[in-house]
C-alpha cells in the first residue's frame, strides 16, 4: 500500500517557520532571509535523520535539497475571496487513486504583471489533520528546474481572514519526489499558474 502524502514532522517545521514572521509584523529583509534558512536546514536535518522521513525509512541516501535564492519578492500577500457554495474536489494522486477535498477559498495575487488566482483546499481526511488547508501548484519551472508533479505551500487557517500570505520561499516538494512510494495528489486544474515561481524548492537529485 502506498503512504500516505501527511508527514506530521515537515507540517511542523513548515508551520514552526509560518508563525515566526507570518503573525508578526513584517519582517526585514535580513531577518527574513535567516528564518527561511533555518527552516531549510531544519528540514535537511529531519530528513537525514528524522523518524518519518521518506529515506530514513527505506535507508536510502540523502544527497541534500536545492532551492532557488531566497527572495522576498515572493513572499505575496494574496486577497482571500470566499466560496459561497463548496464543493467536494477529487484529486488524482501518484499511484493512480483519488483524494477527497473541500474547497476553501480563492487566493487572488498579482506577479510579474500577471493576475494570478489559486485555489485553497480544506483536508477531509479523518484524524488530527482534518481541517487544515492545503495549497498544491505548478508553474512555468514544473518538470524543469521543479518537480514536474508540482509542489505545495502550507497555509494557516485564520478565520474571518481577508488575506492570506503565500510565501513561495517555502514551497516544498511532496515525498513521491523522493521515493515513489508514497501517494501524493497532484495540482487542481485551477492551479496551474502560467508564470514562473522562481522560490522554494528545485528539483531532487539522488
Amino acid at each position: 500500500m502506498k503512504r500516505s502524502l501527511v508527514v506530521p514532522g515537515i507540517i511542523i517545521i513548515a508551520i514552526g517557520a509560518f508563525v515566526i514572521y507570518s503573525l508578526q509584523g513584517g519582517p526585514n529583509d535580513a531577518e527574513y532571509i535567516t528564518t527561511i534558512q533555518k527552516e531549510r536546514r531544519d528540514k535537511e536535518t529531519y530528513l537525514k535523520s528524522g523518524e518519518g522521513s521518506p529515506f530514513v525509512k527505506d535507508s536510502l541516501p540523502f544527497t541534500g535539497l536545492q532551492y532557488f535564492p531566497i527572495d522576498p519578492k515572493y513572499r505575496i500577500k494574496a486577497k482571500l475571496k470566499n466560496i459561497d457554495k463548496k464543493k467536494v474536489v477529487l484529486l488524482s494522486t501518484s499511484d493512480g487513486k483519488e483524494q477527497n477535498y473541500l474547497e476553501y477559498a480563492f487566493a487572488e495575487f498579482s506577479l510579474d504583471g500577471k493576475e494570478n488566482r489559486l485555489l485553497i483546499l480544506e483536508l477531509m481526511e479523518t484524524g488530527p489533520n482534518r481541517g487544515k488547508l492545503f495549497l498544491a501548484f505548478a508553474d512555468e519551472t514544473s518538470g524543469r528546474e521543479t518537480y514536474g508533479a508540482g509542489r505545495y505551500l502550507d497555509l494557516k487557517k485564520v478565520p474571518a481572514a481577508s488575506t492570506v500570505i503565500l510565501d513561495f520561499n517555502l514551497a516544498y516538494n511532496p515525498y513521491c519526489a523522493y521515493n515513489d512510494s508514497y501517494s501524493c495528489p497532484f495540482p487542481p486544474k485551477e492551479n496551474l499558474l502560467q508564470v514562473p515561481i522562481l522560490a522554494g524548492e528545485k528539483n531532487y537529485h539522488p
